[in-house]
């Protein structure tokens, strides 16, 4: 990385491990991933539930319920802090200031028994030095940037009081009313419905741009990544197993797990195509955290695993400059994509 670029940096996730410690024993549910977030970026991590993208966002926030979960190793450094060295005291004085996440569903994060602007309000007074009636502007002026209709009067409203693309505005207006240089967006349309998806993601984008902050999109769904992220991560069973840009990606996948949530993507039929043409899916299932095969995780499911693959753990791979993956045969599908 050269100067320029570290300079630009506002997110170094290096080799973070988080683990849970079950009955049924260690659950390693983020192993050893690596990325980084420059300053008005989108970063996508994309995969099936339960690969590990959303507790690599929570371990980002220090938010990993700890019993039973633990950040076991690695580093998670913004803006040139190791968010892993602070005392709890230290890492709420970032959260919601320096970085800060929007949930999937805004129900279970905003107070039913409070205002929205108290809410907001909140939050500003906790990170800035502000007056009641300074705050409450601040709130007001956040609502009318997520474009909520008469700021003034929702301000005064309860979450149940807003429709669910309303409370989810009033979640991103919350967590952007510090101006924070990074944002995590964990699955932040999935309870809406598809009109409402594209103005809130549209939003988002919109607001990132803005303010030049950098964004962590956690999502399944592809179509979403070739709309707003510039790059990609892929994880399966808690690794990370592809990373491109959002280009290469979609032009040259080199994992067969990315090119099997691909080809499971619903398209627009043609005129051509057969009545009855079905999705392809993957087959078999994401196997358990607490007893993985040995060598690649996705081999059981591969039909382009070899004996290596069953034995042997894939490292991550260079491919074309930034493209990475972690496949024994993806030298293959370079050469002949």
């Amino acid at each position: 990385m050269s100067e320029a670029q570290a300079e630009e940096t506002v997110l170094d996730v290096k080799n973070l491990q988080t683990v849970f410690f079950t009955n049924s024993g260690l659950f390693r549910a983020v192993d050893d991933v690596s990325f980084t977030v420059r300053r008005g970026e989108t970063l996508a991590i994309v995969g099936e539930s339960g690969c590990g993208k959303s507790v690599t966002a929570l371990s980002i926030m220090r938010l990993v319920p700890d019993p039973p979960g633990r950040i076991v190793g690695g580093s998670v450094t913004l803006e040139g802090t190791n968010l892993l060295d602070l005392d709890e005291a230290e890492m709420r004085k970032v959260r919601g200031n320096r970085i800060s996440m929007i949930f999937q569903e805004p129900m279970t994060s905003l107070n039913p028994v409070m205002r929205i602007g108290d809410q907001i309000t909140e939050v500003v007074q906790l990170h800035q030095t502000m007056s009641n009636k300074q705050a409450w502007a601040k709130a007001v002026e956040m609502l009318r940037l997520v474009r909520i209709p008469e700021p003034e009067r929702r301000a005064h409203e309860y979450p149940h009081q807003l429709s669910g693309g309303m409370r989810q505005r009033a979640m991103i207006a919350m967590a952007l009313a510090c101006r924070p240089t990074l944002l995590i967006a964990d699955e932040p349309t999935t309870a809406l419905d598809v009109t409402i998806q594209a103005q809130i993601l549209a939003l988002i984008v919109d607001l990132q741009k803005t303010l030049g902050t950098g964004l962590v999109l956690i999502t399944h769904d592809l179509g979403v990544v070739a709309q707003t992220a510039q790059r990609v991560i892929v994880m399966y069973a808690g690794k990370k197993v592809e990373e491109a840009t959002v280009e290469d990606l979609f032009e040259n996948p080199l994992h067969p797990y990315t090119r099997g949530l691909m080809a499971s993507m619903p398209a627009v039929i043609s005129l051509e195509a057969r009545a009855d043409a079905r999705l392809t899916e993957i087959p078999g299932m994401v196997p358990s955290l607490t007893n993985l095969p040995v060598g690649c995780a996705f081999a059981p499911r591969c039909s382009l695993a070899i004996d290596r693959c069953r034995a042997e753990y894939p490292p991550l791979q260079e491919f074309d400059g930034k493209h990475l993956a972690a496949c024994w045969r993806a030298a293959e599908k370079v050469a002949a994509p």
